[in-house]
C-alpha cells in the first residue's frame, strides 16, 4: 500500500455511478458497512467517503480522489 501525495488532474468525462463503485469494492474482497463505506476484514482496512464527489470517472475508469482510510488491527504489512 502506498500513500499518494500529489498527482496528475483528473478530467471528469461522466458522471460517477456509485453502483459500479459498489461492485468495484466487492469484487475486491471490501463489504459496504454503510452509506459510501467499505470494509475488508481480511486485509484490515477501512475506506469512507466513496460518493460521487471523491470518486470521479474519466472515460469509465474511476479515480479514488480525496477518501479516508483506517488500518485495523488486523492489518498486516
Amino acid at each position: 500500500m502506498y500513500a499518494v501525495v500529489e498527482q496528475a488532474y483528473v478530467s471528469v468525462t461522466e458522471p460517477t455511478n456509485l453502483e459500479l463503485v459498489r461492485k468495484f469494492m466487492t469484487s475486491n474482497g471490501f463489504r459496504n458497512t454503510r452509506n459510501n463505506d467499505y470494509e475488508n476484514r481480511d486485509l484490515g482496512i477501512i475506506i469512507e467517503d466513496l460518493h460521487d464527489e471523491n470518486v470521479l470517472t474519466q472515460n469509465g475508469l474511476l479515480y479514488f480522489i480525496d477518501t479516508v482510510f483506517f488500518l485495523t488491527e488486523n492489518f498486516s504489512s
